[in-house]
């Protein structure tokens, strides 16, 4: 017989008016866009049927309440190594406002200053990967585009820059396991958002 493999479910955010811009969103607060607020609830659809063993998500409300409106609030444990990247200076800026101070820059090899490096942020989901391939069962996460494309990469176990590698769009489902034992991580589906309307 064979053993049955959990999964890591992976949720972005819904999408707030910073992630609509482009505009780097570590620790700033915001609350989703009403078009946020409806992929929330798409992504309560997509997911309906599924059993969790745990829930995470990170404090943020942009993660928290799209955890809510996707009808997993009562199950969810908020864990503080969820939150996005801090971006330090950074904070607010589009990436072509980066790059005209520093025109080489790349998020995930030279992190930002007064803010976290890509060994903190990789670090950081070091323990989450620690704590999730403790729990016997399936898992579900919300959080943010960075720190999951993060999350991934340590899920590999690749370097931080490796980051770079995985996009993620707002609202998407993505789902981490395992091919034939727990030593053998895979990439089951990336950046699933046929659930998500305009």
């Amino acid at each position: 017989m064979s053993e049955i493999l959990p999964v890591i479910y992976l949720v972005r955010h819904g999408e707030t008016a910073w992630s609509l811009t482009g505009q780097h969103t570590g620790l700033t607060d915001l609350p989703l866009t009403e078009r946020g607020v409806r992929n929330a609830r798409r992504l309560g659809e997509r997911l309906a049927g599924l059993a969790f063993a745990k829930v995470f998500t990170s404090p943020l409300q942009r993660a928290a309440r799209t955890c809510e409106l996707a009808g997993f609030r009562a199950a969810a444990q908020v864990d503080a190594d969820l939150v996005e990247w801090n971006y330090g200076k950074y904070e607010g800026l589009r990436t072509v406002e980066i790059h005209a101070q520093r025109p080489d820059w790349q998020l995930f090899r030279d992190g930002c200053p007064g803010g976290e490096s890509p060994d903190q942020v990789g670090a950081r989901a070091d323990h989450v990967v620690s704590r999730v391939r403790d729990v016997q069962g399936d898992v579900l996460i919300f959080s943010s585009g960075h720190f999951l494309r993060m999350l991934a990469a340590r899920w590999f176990g690749l370097e931080p820059a490796a980051g770079r590698f995985f996009m993620l769009n707002t609202a998407s489902v993505s789902v981490l396991g395992y091919e034939n034992n727990l030593s053998q991580p895979v990439i089951r589906l990336w950046n699933d958002n046929r659930h998500v309307h305009d």
